[in-house]
């Protein structure tokens, strides 16, 4: 079976907290036929196998720190080696910094394959409060305080520009409009990628 006659996606999706990543990931996953992997249920994979790696993650989870990027990169390496992967996937979360991105270059490199395309939801700052403002009420979240949701967006902006200028430099990465109906942003999405890879 040749790769050539097959369909194939290998992209990242990034976007800020409220962006609509997870609901345009799982649609794009569909369309492409790849898995969309995001680094929250590589954790709980590993938490639940209780893998070596998912007893580090929870460990440092347990004490409410970050999991290292060792941990991270290694749980990322193991989930791209799977077979489920070879036509692509979709990774959402990962690379969320300079390090990662590293990481992922190393990673793609040993499986002999490379990126499409980086694809960056963007969105109006004021949008992504009343979002998130909105998710919270509807979720009973209480630690999603107006000052919890501003934090975690100027963490994004902070790590993830440094990310998205490095792709842009490497002509991987697409800027879409995350605002409108899901079905328009996915639409936008499909049009971005047409160019970059085989449906």
């Amino acid at each position: 079976m040749s790769q050539n006659d097959q369909k194939s996606a290998r992209l990242i999706i990034m976007g800020p907290q409220g962006a609509g990543k997870g609901t345009q990931a799982a649609r794009l996953a569909e369309r492409y036929d790849v898995p969309a992997i995001s680094t929250g249920d590589i954790f709980r994979a590993n938490i639940k196998g209780g893998t070596e790696l998912g007893r580090l993650a929870q460990e440092y989870s347990a004490k409410g720190e970050l999991v290292p990027d060792e941990v991270t990169n290694a749980m990322v390496r193991d989930r791209l080696a799977a077979d489920d992967v070879a036509q692509g996937f979709i990774l959402d979360g990962y690379p969320r910094n300079a390090a990662q991105v590293v990481e992922l270059d190393a990673i793609l490199g040993d499986l002999g394959v490379s990126l499409d395309a980086v694809l960056e939801l963007t969105a109006e700052r004021g949008e992504l409060l009343e979002r998130l403002r909105k998710r919270a009420e509807l979720e009973g979240r209480e630690d999603d305080t107006e000052e919890a949701i501003a934090r975690r967006l100027d963490i994004y902006d902070e790590q993830t520009a440094p990310l998205t200028s490095a792709y842009a430099e490497r002509d991987l990465l697409e800027r879409v409009d995350g605002i409108g109906d899901i079905d328009e942003v996915t639409a936008r999405l499909v049009a971005a990628l047409a160019p970059r890879v085989t449906a």
